[in-house]
């Protein structure tokens, strides 16, 4: 038996879903654990080209089960949207292979349009969100107001609490925000059918998983975006709306931190981020662009081109403080292929001090400038390389770098995005 905790370890769109694809083989429940319908995970699979937005990319692999835990907030419209997909191109997806938490807060049209809103509102100052109500369905889930995927089960109960709501966020809408109010009986009919839809699949996912564990199956959890957009531990307030770090797959799934067996971050071979906030390696420069186009940098759930930049081994050592990483997986190496000189940040310098560490205070991190290690760079097509050692010697020594200065282990080198475009070295569930 083995539960493995899957996270990204920059800010973001590092690959997951690719790497929770592979890794799917060899387990039997696959789980995401927290943030929304604001993170996509892209593979390729045969050819054909999947974005999941909400359901486990494990869903690609027959027998296996997917599940949905309560730290997720759900947008009813578009997970039934990614079922309807995935059914029409094949993919079973029914209560024997996939299951959502009865718990799971449920995103609703006013929080759509308050994000919205809020960004607009800000102007210049805006944080970069998606839109796509997850931050306000966060805060009245603490705030003890938010609707459960339970609440749609019953007509009564959803309308009492969708009344309740309504009131407070129409006001704020029309007097704060000058927008257009919200009808109550549409969205009550909406959301009524997604009830019906999904009753099926609603389930205790908790006992679910102890039930699994006791049993010696194998447990795979999912986080969306990446350690640094945490809300506690990222770079705040330019960070997602909830726990992206691992320990949050205790809280988000409702399984005890003891079954957890270990932690792989993932990381790109370059640094990517999507939205404000610092980036102390960003290239603002043709390498910039040609790594973006290279690597297809162009966010999944909104099409923004990213942000891109060198590694940053920073950035890379605070996530594997923050979520005790026992593997690294490094995807895209092939994008760096053709480039004469590779950089990596190995510390910052911040005024007359040298840091070997990511400052916590935003104001201090703007300030920081990268200081590089140069390596060289190969020109070698590496999508067909298998084994570590059919490397260039450059690529194999820029991981070997990696690996040493970071002080985790190497398990898995993505390089392609194709599904067998992989190097194992050290397999998380057979090593």
């Amino acid at each position: 038996m083995a539960n493995l905790v899957v996270v990204g370890a920059q800010w973001g769109d590092e690959g997951k879903g690719k790497i929770v694809d592979l890794l799917a083989h060899d387990v039997d429940f696959i789980v995401r654990f927290q943030g929304g319908n604001n993170a996509g995970h892209t593979l390729v699979v045969n050819g054909r080209k999947f974005i999941f937005h909400l359901i486990p990319s494990g869903i690609l692999h027959p027998g296996k089960m997917c599940l949905i835990g309560n730290g997720v907030v759900l947008d009813p419209a578009v997970l039934t949207g990614e079922m309807d997909k995935l059914l029409e191109s094949g993919v079973a997806v029914s209560p024997d292979n996939f299951l959502v938490s009865r718990y799971a807060h449920i995103i609703m049209p006013y929080h759509r349009a308050l994000d919205l809103a809020r960004e607009e509102k800000k102007g210049k100052s805006k944080i970069g969100t998606t839109g796509r109500g997850i931050g306000p369905c966060y805060e009245d889930k603490a705030a003890r107001n938010g609707i459960r995927l339970h609440d749609l089960f019953n007509d009564k109960l959803f309308r009492a609490g969708l009344e309740q709501n309504l009131e407070e966020k129409n006001f704020i809408l029309q007097h704060f925000f000058a927008a257009q109010p919200l009808a109550l009986e549409p969205i009550l009919a909406e959301y009524l059918a997604y009830g019906e839809r999904l009753k099926a699949f609603a389930d205790n996912i908790s006992r679910r998983l102890y039930d699994a564990d006791q049993k010696g199956c194998n447990i795979l959890f999912e986080g969306a975006q990446g350690t640094h957009l945490d809300i506690d531990h990222g770079t705040y307030p330019f960070v997602t709306s909830s726990n992206t770090v691992a320990g949050n797959a205790c809280c988000g799934a409702g399984i005890g931190p003891t079954r957890i067996s270990g932690v792989v971050g993932i990381i790109k071979a370059y640094t990517t981020r999507v939205g404000g906030g610092p980036f102390p390696t960003e290239l603002l420069d043709p390498i910039g662009e040609q790594i973006r186009e290279r690597g297809g940098e162009y966010g999944s759930t909104t099409g923004r081109p990213r942000r891109c930049g060198w590694l940053d081994l920073m950035v890379v050592k605070a996530s594997i403080r923050l979520n005790g990483l026992s593997g690294l997986v490094v995807t895209k190496l092939d994008v760096l292929s053709g480039l004469p000189q590779i950089q990596v940040a190995v510390a910052y310098q911040c005024g007359t001090e040298r840091l070997d560490f990511m400052p916590n205070e935003l104001e201090e991190l703007e300030t920081c400038q990268p200081v590089y290690e140069e390596f060289a760079g190969w020109q070698e097509d590496i999508r067909k390389v298998r084994r570590f050692s059919d490397l260039p010697a450059n690529a194999r020594h820029y991981l070997q770098a990696v690996e040493e200065r970071a002080g985790v282990p190497l398990a898995i080198v993505s390089v392609g995005p194709g599904r067998d475009e992989n190097i194992i070295l050290r397999h998380p569930f057979r090593n």
